[in-house]
């Protein structure tokens, strides 16, 4: 019997193509701006072929529970130095709340222990890293098309954005920032996060990605923190198995992994899970956000669609 071949099949081939041809010595090529054009071209070919092939609420594989890997490997950042995020985990977030606002006519705000008493998904499912790895692990959380439906999209809502606590870049040292995890590579002083594991990445923006809850610290210039942040668009923010997770492996959430909330999107890459989520902008467009790429990874150069 015939089957197409996988999207990760597809892409990894044009990935392996591109990359040989920059290493080998194209880099006029690469930084040409209609061989930028091409790439963001063939993005948007992999997008709709994703779509074409999968109907929209298709599911990524679930596992069970004698598949969940032993060690569950925290991606980017491990423990966020900012100072009102640490003061939320040292209260165990009794005071942690979600904000949905943007493009929505009933814009509203949860505490974590609402958003527990609301009907939870729990789902075993592999997270696939774009650095290589993948881990299996049980996510139980909130559906994010209920939290969206109960905001009332306006007409004009095309993608859903979601702003993070960790700053990723700081022309100051973050205040309470001393604690963070050990990285592989020796942070830069005075720019980035220092409880951020190695990341590839290309030159890094300066622009704050927003956030509420976490946006009091300000560079030493008088410049914004660039903290993380990450969009997708409606069809996988109504996907049955895009969740808000607080829990993972039937415990809190830790706080290496994403705690109090992190978004498991469950046909993308790693990098579009975003951790220690804090409010949700619904918007027409990236434009007023980082580089109007419509992410701090994508601002780096990153795919801004990362289906598998």
């Amino acid at each position: 019997m015939s089957r197409f071949p996988s999207r990760r099949v597809l892409l990894t081939g044009a990935s392996a193509t591109v990359a040989a041809a920059l290493l080998g010595g194209c880099d006029r090529l690469g930084n040409a701006a209609w061989f930028q054009r091409t790439l963001k071209t063939g993005e948007d070919a992999n997008l709709f072929v994703q779509r074409l092939l999968l109907t929209e609420q298709a599911l990524a594989p679930e596992y069970a529970e004698a598949d969940i890997s032993p060690w569950f490997k925290p991606n980017g950042t491990e423990d966020p130095p900012d100072k009102d995020y640490k003061a939320l985990a040292m209260g165990k977030f009794a005071k942690y709340h979600l904000e949905i606002g943007g493009l929505v006519e009933a814009p509203f705000r949860l505490s974590l222990a609402d958003l527990r008493k609301l009907p939870a998904r729990t789902q075993i499912t592999r997270h696939d890293c774009v650095e290589g790895w993948s881990a299996i692990g049980k996510w139980t959380g909130v559906p994010l098309a209920d939290l969206l439906t109960r905001a009332k999209l306006k007409p004009e809502a095309r993608y859903v954005v979601f702003h993070c606590a960790d700053t990723m870049d700081q022309g100051n040292p973050l205040e309470g920032g001393g604690d963070g995890a050990e990285t592989d590579e020796a942070a830069p002083a005075g720019n980035a996060n220092p409880a951020m594991t190695k990341q590839a990445g290309g030159n890094e923006s300066r622009k704050d990605s927003g956030g509420q809850q976490a946006s009091e610290d300000t560079a030493a210039d008088g410049g914004s923190p660039v903290r993380y942040y990450e969009s997708i668009d409606l069809v996988d923010a109504f996907h049955p198995q895009t969740i808000l997770a607080y829990d993972m492996n039937g415990q809190a959430l830790p706080v290496s992994n994403g705690a109090p909330l992190r978004l498991r999107v469950e046909r993308n890459l790693g990098y579009k899970q975003a951790k220690y989520v804090m409010r949700i902008e619904v918007v027409e467009s990236f434009a007023h956000l980082g580089e109007g790429k419509g992410g701090y990874w994508e601002d780096q150069g990153y795919a801004w669609y990362g289906g598998i």
